[in-house]
């Protein structure tokens, strides 16, 4: 039966939008073809924010069934941050009989070629986009983010990660020809002549392991790069955050049968509660390759034990800002406070320790003592989340209990110089909202470093008292050396002195941000232009996304035949 959605529609549609993904990567300009305004949808076969809520409100109660080989269970048990239980159910595989199953369609996978298999994808991430609010519901009740961000972050932002990973991966496997007639001259003999086939092979099988925070941005890039470069991808949730993923995988298996691709490329695995599945799966001889974000001890478990795969890992880290001077203090601090706030802190690249020397910094508005500069970022947080309707839209919900757990124990670290407080959200009453908490600690104390070294995942930050901004760099360096960082940020009106930040960063491979004062932030990324970690620290073993988050999950075959 002739493929519903051809690969020469595909071209016809999806071609434009790769070629400007190819040339976003490589100008590192500002561009995205996915709208991040909710406003934007609609029309067009795209659902609107009301159809959206109402496809998310169908889901639940209800069993989605991907019609997939194996499923030997059906397992869920999501609670919103917000409050509801989704009471969705989801399928629970028997890797003996699935993974076989999605290594069968590799070999038609592998022989449409980089061009077909790009565009699949692009034509799975359109649809995608046409559901953000649906998505965006999904989202934003497994993972606590505010609606907006949930909408952006995990809709439009994610698609273009998503898209951005189809460009790398397209690029880096036609960098070699698909063939090539090669003749070497042998003087007066006739010359040694080859014709040469070059084809780009997956690895295998690639494991996908989600997170709770950000479900579909952490794993589009991972899922889309395995997939176009010609793998197929097991997804494994987090037992948390699993419906935007199922939500996913359900998109996939669509466009691959549609395409006419075998749909097992594109497979789910729910786990059942404490079952702890990604250890048993991460194992199995048919997995190739591994993505991972979470926890730095189950990703060092990964690299250390999952040998027969290659292993992309996004782990804890201690995000650092170094503050020394500034030419507009109340930019910086408006700057700080929005980044301290935003998802109560909950993402890898907010920023954790301010470095502040002792005797204070240098502002347009005068000296500022430690006591003043911390006082007055204070003083910014609380304007910021002054109003409880401003504060619930930032600060969305706390994800799971040992947030809220690491949050209430802050205190006991240092002296607060702001409290955390609790903030009700009418809409839904059971959600746990909390304003930051910062603390204050004094870096020449050893019994300090155990705090301030150590990364405290949620709205907790640390503000630093230090000897001089020499010292704040030294201790920069042996933050990230030591314990890694995903952002680095300084702010200084001192061409030595950012310079000097410049190189702790460079040598110690962090990605920094220089005197932000408007509106864009430390813990934000830009697709098709900033990289998300470096992969050269302890934070994470890979960049979202370059060139070797792309390279190693296929091998070029070559075959050579007489000509």
């Amino acid at each position: 039966m002739a493929a519903a959605l051809p690969v020469s529609a595909l071209i016809e549609k999806h071609r434009p939008t790769l070629d400007k993904a190819l040339e976003s990567i490589r100008s590192r300009a500002y561009w995205s073809p996915h709208p991040e305004h909710p406003k934007a949808y609609g029309e067009n076969g795209s659902l609107s924010l009301p159809e959206g809520k109402a496809a998310f409100d169908a889901l639940l109660g209800n069993r989605l069934d991907l019609d997939q080989p194996g499923t030997d269970d059906w397992t869920g048990g999501e609670v919103s941050p917000y409050g509801p239980e989704l009471s969705i159910s989801y399928p629970h595989a028997d890797p003996d009989v699935l993974l076989p199953a999605m290594r069968a369609g590799m070999r038609a996978w592998r022989e449409a070629g980089a061009e077909a298999r790009a565009l699949v994808c692009l034509e799975i991430l359109a649809r995608i986009s046409a559901r953000s609010h649906e998505f965006a519901q999904a989202v934003m009740h497994t993972s606590g983010q505010a609606y907006m961000m949930a909408f952006q972050a995990g809709g439009p932002h994610a698609q273009d990660r998503g898209l951005e990973a189809v460009a790398y991966a397209y690029a880096e496997q036609v960098r070699t020809p698909g063939e090539a007639e090669w003749t070497k001259p042998q003087g007066k003999r006739d010359p040694l002549a080859l014709h040469k086939t070059f084809t780009p092979v997956g690895r295998g099988v690639s494991l996908l392991i989600g997170c709770n925070t950000f479900p579909t941005w952490n794993s589009y890039p991972a899922l889309f790069a395995s997939l176009a470069t010609g793998n197929p991808v097991l997804v494994k949730p987090h037992p948390r955050a699993v419906l935007p993923l199922a939500l996913t995988v359900q998109v996939a298996r669509a466009v691959l049968t549609e395409a006419g691709f075998d749909p097992n490329l594109v497979a789910l695995t729910a786990e059942r509660p404490g079952e702890g599945s990604a250890k048993t799966l991460a194992l199995r001889p048919e997995v190739r390759i591994i993505d991972y974000t979470g926890s730095t001890e189950f990703g060092d478990w990964l690299e250390g034990n999952a040998r027969q795969a290659q292993v992309y890992t996004e782990k804890a880290g201690v995000n650092t800002v170094v503050l020394d001077s500034t030419d507009d203090y109340q930019g910086m601090l408006a700057n700080l406070a929005f980044s301290l706030s935003l998802y109560s802190g909950q993402m890898c690249t907010t920023p954790q320790n301010l470095l502040i020397p002792r005797d204070g910094i240098r502002t347009d508005a005068g000296e500022k003592s430690f006591d003043e500069v911390v006082a007055d970022l204070s003083a910014a947080v609380g304007g910021l989340l002054g109003d409880d309707a401003r504060a619930n839209a930032l600060l969305g919900a706390l994800v799971n209990p040992g947030v809220r757990e690491r949050l209430e124990a802050a205190p006991g670290l240092g002296e607060v110089a702001l409290a955390s407080r609790e903030i009700g959200n009418p809409e839904f009453p059971d959600a746990v909202v909390r304003t930051p908490v910062v603390v204050k600690l004094d870096g020449a104390k050893p019994d300090a470093e155990a705090a301030y070294l150590s990364e405290c995942f949620g709205p907790v930050s640390f503000a630093v008292a230090v000897d001089s901004t020499e010292g704040a760099l030294e201790l920069l360096r042996r933050t990230v050396r030591e314990k890694g960082a995903m952002t680095v940020a300084a702010y200084s009106t001192s061409p030595e002195v950012t310079a000097a930040v410049e190189e702790v960063c460079l040598e110690e491979c962090a990605q920094l941000s220089l005197n932000l004062t408007g509106g864009v932030y430390v813990n934000q990324t830009a697709a098709f232009s900033d990289f998300h970690g470096s992969g050269g620290n302890p934070a994470a073993n890979a960049a979202l996304c370059d060139a070797a988050f792309v390279a190693n999950r296929f091998r070029v075959v070559e075959v050579r035949r007489e000509a």
